[in-house]
């Protein structure tokens, strides 16, 4: 397991791990890529159709009601950066108020999510699954949302893909990232409404 206040302090330099591959023994290792993908919260997009979704409200929206649950979920994929050590590394960060998960579920079932950091003004998406067609999408589309309503000031996506290009993500020099970081560590928002721990 890493050490809690290890990951927070990774986080807040501009670095997070990722295992290779699943096996519970599987090397951890460090990545502060550049370009560095965000999402811009002023700038994000809601294609069409799901916004049509959204309106119908066909999903129920759910905050850190099963953060592990998501968390393995998103690690059922061919290839994966979620092993076993990592998994309960965020699981103790979720415990200590600093991770959370956005979830989407359909007649009383999980059928999609996310899951991140959240450090003061800055959330660190790391990845999300779905089993339903725009589940992921209305979480997504929900995480935004909340960051705008508490005041965040960074979506930091680590990448940019074609799937998160669409929403209007775009990709920053590490520099530039390094700058947003910075500001929004400055500020002090908390994703739910109790205040984070110590790490």
């Amino acid at each position: 397991m890493i050490p809690p206040d290890l990951l927070l302090r990774a986080y807040a330099s501009g670095w997070f791990p990722m295992a290779q591959g699943a096996a519970p023994d599987a090397p951890i290792e460090w990545f502060s890529p550049s370009p560095r993908g965000i999402i811009p919260l002023d700038a994000f997009r809601v294609p069409s159709r799901l916004a049509r979704t959204i309106r119908r409200r066909a999903f129920e929206v759910a905050i850190d009601r099963r953060f592990e649950a998501v968390m393995r979920a998103c690690a059922e994929r061919d290839e994966t950066w979620i092993n076993e050590p990592l998994l309960q590394s965020y699981v103790e960060l979720h415990r200590r108020g600093f991770a959370h998960s956005v979830e989407t579920w359909l007649d009383g079932q999980l059928v999609g999510g996310l899951y991140g950091v959240s450090l003061r003004g800055a959330f660190f998406g790391e990845s999300m699954f779905h089993t339903a067609t725009d589940a992921s999408k209305v979480a997504l589309a929900a995480l935004v949302e909340r960051l705008r309503a508490r005041n965040y000031r960074l979506l930091d996506i680590q990448w940019v893909t074609p799937h998160l290009a669409q929403f209007g993500a775009v990709s920053i020099p590490r520099r530039r990232y390094l700058t947003l970081l910075a500001r929004a560590l400055a500020a002090d928002c908390r994703f739910v409404d109790e205040p984070a721990g110590e790490p």
